[in-house]
This record gives structure tokens, sequence and C-alpha cells, in this order.
């Protein structure tokens, strides 16, 4: 949406007169929390790549924008598929959204110690040891075969994300104390309705 203030009194009669195209309302799913069993089993390969699979990578896409999210992986909407969607420009690129079927990583390099969170861990972060560029193999929803590499913030969303696809949390890269730290306040939130 422009800034209204930026539209000149003569010019906003023409911006109301140009048709506008609405894309199609999209779902958008809610956010599986941590202690959700899906979260912590690896999903299954993705073998049917149809327009079903499409939706799905776009309502994915929608419901991470929604959460504020720079990825989202099956398992987190309750779907345990190894599907995850990535954008690290959170919606303002529509060419930086990428669409992760059956991805695994193939090469990495580098150490980089940065403070990671996670929308199914809301408002917990804690800081995790990522490979500083990593490039995957995957496939996108049409089932095409790619490779991309990614730097910094896009390697650690695609660690993290296939971490999912796998079964595996960011609170498993964490110090046995932190993470027994974040488990006992998660613990108490749940005690108190608020998990």
């Amino acid at each position: 949406m422009p800034d209204k203030s930026k539209i000149s009194e003569a010019a906003a009669p023409v911006a109301t007169e140009v048709p506008q195209v609405l894309s199609a309302a999209r779902k958008i799913y809610p956010i599986v929390k941590y202690g959700d069993p899906i979260l912590e089993k690896a999903g299954a390969a993705i073998t049917k790549f149809d327009a079903e699979l499409e939706e799905l990578a776009e309502d994915m896409f929608a419901s991470m924008y929604a959460a504020q999210g720079v990825g989202l992986a099956a398992p987190q909407i309750g779907r345990s598929l190894r599907l995850a969607v990535v954008d690290v420009t959170g919606g303002k690129n529509p060419d930086a959204k990428i669409v992760l079927a059956n991805p695994e990583i193939v090469h990495a390099e580098g150490e980089v110690r940065e403070e990671e969170g996670c929308l199914s861990i809301p408002g917990f972060r804690g800081y995790v040891m990522r490979p500083q560029f990593v490039t995957i193999k995957a496939q996108n929803a049409k089932g095409e075969s790619f490779e991309i590499r990614g730097e910094n913030l896009l390697a650690r969303a695609f660690c993290h994300e296939i971490d999912h696809l796998n079964g595996i949390l960011f609170l498993q890269h964490l110090s046995m104390l932190k993470r027994d730290l974040i488990k006992r306040k998660i613990k108490k939130l749940r005690k108190q309705g608020e998990w």
C-alpha cells in the first residue's frame, strides 16, 4: 500500500480508477509450538509435485510473513513433510522467496555463532553455531531440482529449516544449561495456560 502522504491530490483519483487484481486469499496456518511431537520427528519425503503442493507452499509463505519469520518448515504447521519456505527479506522482495522440497546440505564452510530464535518457540532465543556458507540441493514446488548457496542469514535459515525437517529444534544446539532453563520456563508457561 503506498504512503498516502506522497500521493498528490491530482494523482489520487487516477490511482483509484486503475483496476486492481487481488491475489487469491491465502490460508494462514497457526504455528505449532514446542511440545508438539510433530516437531521432533523427521518429515516424509515429497513425491507428489502438484497444484496442491504449490498452494501449500504459498500458504506457508503467508503464514511465515504473518508470524514475522524468515523461514518456515511444514512440521511447524502440523504437516510432517520435507517442505520448507525461506525469505530473509520478510516479503520485501518477491524474488527472494525460496521453496525447498526434500532439501539437503551438500557443502558447508566457515562457522558463525549468532543469536537464533524459532517461530515454534516464541519469546526464546539462544546463540547457535552454524556454517557461514552452505550449498543445498533441493526441489522447487514443481519438482525441478536446483542447487543454491546461502551466506550468513540465508545459510542460517537453510540450516534451521532443514533441522526442522529432520526433527531437530534449535534448542538442541544450545548448552545443556541454557536448554534446561528454556524448557523449565516453557513448562511454567504451560502450567499457567500461556503456552
